[in-house]
């Protein structure tokens, strides 16, 4: 064990006697703790609605400068919370570096997809509420404390190597992986995203970190849900970060709106052509109208941006579905695509056009001799 610590983070009006038992853990363990109280200072009183809110919001800002000045002593952060402490300890932990060893000890009463959509944070579900300790609770925040004092074991590795960011679905698992296997012969290594309206997040966060050498958005999917309909959180840089970098855009898996389970979609997303994707998403497909929509804001961005940029569109589908047979199989839906991309790409921006299916080698071969042209241009 180094000499680093782990900053514990909880609500000591409310979890003290849960607070120390993690704390024991910890030391038992041989990780050294240091507690930093969130606690809403309310003195046992009930706040009001925009009281407690501000409380929250001070408190998130005080640990927040805290952790500025503590963080490079410390090997891991671990909050212990609810839903209000865990609240307050996901605001808190975006503010830190996103792959900072980060883990939440909670029974987990919101949807944490948005909390860790562009923040690396382990979750430990508690089962049972964090109000007084017995058997079950003891064994989890046991079991939590072996696991942050395994993250304080040795040292942690600090210089990253850009890479290339890849965005991709299971609809496109065929292109993603046969275009991460071309960079690697290349000697590139391929970072990938997922973009199902979180990950699109961490995407942006890293691009405007500076962790990316090249951009190849092969599943800018995440359009269909800003602009027409599906669960994401707010992404405006998610098509602007990384501006100025080399970048390819294929309209992969732009075809489809991404839902949930079949009971609860709306009647006229039923009635289109539609597949289960799994247990619990649903696959609608796009109208004309939609995909004109689309289109236009997917070139709009692409334009938007000033780094070397090319547009390749693969006219033998756009995902595993849109294929002969597929079950949201549409080739007007390209046409729809190519016309307007026709109509407004700029004129500096590399059109490619290749009757092929995303998922063939043509394509990752296109965008392998593109991106090579293009670091070639600016010594990347």
């Amino acid at each position: 064990m180094n000499d680093a610590k782990v900053i514990v983070l909880s609500t000591l009006e409310t979890k003290q006697d849960e607070t120390d038992y993690l704390v024991t853990c910890l030391t038992e363990k041989g990780a050294k703790a240091q507690v930093l109280d969130i606690s809403l200072a309310s003195g046992g009183t009930i706040l009001d609605s925009l009281g407690k809110l501000d409380a929250m919001e001070a408190q998130i800002q005080a640990a927040v400068r805290t952790l500025a000045q503590d963080l490079g002593r410390a090997c891991a952060v671990v909050a212990l919370g609810g839903g209000t402490g865990g609240e307050i300890a996901m605001r808190i932990f975006r503010s830190l570096p996103a792959t900072f060893p980060k883990v939440l000890i909670t029974p987990l009463p919101f949807d944490p997809r948005a909390a860790v959509a562009e923040t690396s944070v382990m979750l430990v579900p508690t089962l049972v509420d964090i109000c007084g300790l017995n058997d079950t609770l003891r064994e989890v925040i046991q079991n939590a404390a072996a696991m942050v004092a395994g993250l304080c074991g040795g040292p942690r590795r600090t210089q990253v190597e850009r890479s290339i960011g890849v965005t991709g679905l299971g609809s496109t698992e065929a292109a993603v992986k046969g275009l991460v296997s071309g960079l690697t012969v290349q000697g590139h290594e391929a970072t990938v995203f997922h973009s199902n309206g979180f990950g699109g997040a961490g995407f942006a966060r890293f691009a405007q970190a500076g962790a990316f050498k090249a951009i190849v958005d092969l599943t800018p999917h995440e359009v269909t849900r800003l602009h027409i309909a599906g669960v994401h959180i707010p992404m405006p840089t998610r098509f602007s970060a990384g501006g100025d970098l080399p970048r390819i855009v294929v309209p992969g898996a732009a075809n489809f709106i991404g839902l949930g389970e079949p009971s609860t979609l709306a009647p006229d997303y039923l009635e289109r052509p539609h597949y289960q994707h799994s247990g619990y998403f649903t696959h609608a497909k796009v109208t004309p109208d939609e995909m004109a929509q689309i289109a236009t804001a997917l070139i709009d961005a692409l334009n938007a941006n000033t780094g070397p940029r090319a547009l390749i569109v693969p006219m033998g589908g756009f995902s595993h579905q849109d294929c002969p047979g597929g079950a949201i199989e549409d080739p007007a839906l390209r046409d729809v695509f190519l016309e307007t991309a026709h109509a407004r790409l700029a004129a500096d921006i590399s059109l490619q056009v290749i009757d092929a299916h995303i998922s063939s080698p043509e394509i990752t071969t296109a965008i392998l001799a593109t991106l090579n042209t293009f670091m070639k241009e600016t010594h990347v």
